[in-house]
């Protein structure tokens, strides 16, 4: 029994499925060694768990035309492809308005330095819907040469209709970034479309898996320029970097330990099924917004139950997000308050800069956890 009931499941997934925490100790001691820097049977086992990690994904995510490259954190990811991708001075970079600071300050970065413009896909700001002719009509007037979308926003958990927007993009023969750092082993998704190029995943989120891998799905044909250089493991005598992929873009010594973390939460989501995560995902999700909807003084920013992952935003009348998050903290309750690493969003949600308490919900949540919330919700109300 957890003595904490936890509602902080957009930072990280928690607590892990058991095979994980097995998995990981029974491996990392029997075979935590490097990966191609040795032929021993120990390395040669390593590298087996690596690809079959990289399979695994490629079965889930339905793209078996496409490279897996392995990182160690999904911010490493987006600043390989989006500093990768060449932008030149004068390009057009769509992004929605629910971008992690992940995307935001490296686009920031390259603006400083190769003057991109930075352009916000139209979302109807009261239903919070994307709105496609709208996008359609904005790349007519300014041609996109990338778009980069984060399927599920992390503040308030609308899910982006991230098919139909790469391919209005790829009229224009854009490049596509999506962020499935909320829903990668979530929601069923197709990578196997042309028409999206990289796909960004973190293992510690909604794939179940231990912090300290990520990584991102591209297709071995588009160009993309390597941001780090060094050791790979491979033709070592030669000063550039190997054109194969992945080795092009993993150099230096992978997290074996987390990597067999993910792997072991990979076989959950295949024996749960993606469907089922989902949909216990889902009614939790709706048992936490009919819970919040009861008081009162909790203003939820977002609650269109049938187009968003299991994330809620709150404002609480007369009290700022801290002072609530330091109240349930105190009765034992793990919930995100502030910004979320995502300023855009909140501007967008008119919750800036106060930013919100952020409840998200995971598989593992149970009726012990809502009855602690409930109680503490109580007390609030009860206190104002």
């Amino acid at each position: 029994m957890r003595n904490i009931a936890y509602f902080d499941n957009a930072a990280t997934t928690f607590p892990k499925p058991e095979i994980v925490y097995r998995f990981m100790d029974k491996f990392y001691r029997e075979c935590g060694v490097n990966v191609g820097r040795g032929q021993h049977k120990l390395a040669t086992k390593a590298a087996k768990l690596i690809s079959d990690t990289r399979a695994s994904l490629i079965e889930l995510l339905h793209c078996k035309n496409k490279k897996v490259i392995f990182t160690h954190t999904a911010t490493e990811a987006l600043n390989i492809v989006l500093q990768g991708i060449n932008l030149n001075s004068g390009d057009t970079v769509y992004i929605s308005p629910f971008e992690h600071n992940a995307v935001t300050r490296v686009l920031y970065h390259l603006q400083k330095k190769t003057c991109i413009h930075v352009e916000q896909l139209t979302v109807e700001r009261e239903t919070i819907q994307f709105n496609l002719d709208e996008i359609k009509n904005q790349f007519e007037i300014k041609k996109p040469a990338a778009v980069i979308v984060s399927h599920a926003s992390n503040v308030c958990g609308v899910v982006a209709p991230i098919q139909e927007i790469c391919a209005l993009a790829k009229q224009y023969q854009a490049i596509t970034v999506i962020d499935m750092c909320q829903t990668a082993g979530l929601i069923d998704t197709d990578l196997s479309t042309n028409n999206i190029d990289f796909a960004v995943f973190a293992g510690h989120k909604t794939l179940y898996g231990p912090f300290g891998v990520a990584g991102f799905i591209c297709s071995p044909t588009v160009e993309l320029s390597p941001l780090l250089f060094g050791g790979t493991g491979i033709d070592s005598a030669n000063q550039e970097l190997p054109e194969t992929i992945p080795e092009r873009f993993e150099v230096a010594s992978p997290n074996i330990h987390a990597i067999s973390g993910l792997y072991a939460a990979l076989q959950w989501i295949k024996e749960v099924g993606i469907d089922e995560i989902y949909r216990k995902e889902q009614a939790n999700h709706r048992r936490l917004l009919d819970l919040l909807k009861k008081y009162r003084n909790i203003g939820v920013v977002s609650s269109n139950k049938s187009n968003e992952i299991g994330i809620v935003s709150c404002v609480f009348e007369g009290y700022s997000s801290d002072v609530i998050g330091n109240v349930l903290s105190e009765k034992d309750i793990a919930v995100r308050t502030g910004l979320h690493c995502a300023p855009f969003a909140h501007r967008f949600l008119r919750t800036f800069p106060t930013g919100t308490v952020r409840f998200s919900v995971g598989y593992f949540n149970t009726e012990e956890d809502f009855v602690r919330l409930e109680k503490a919700l109580d007390y609030i109300a009860e206190n104002a």
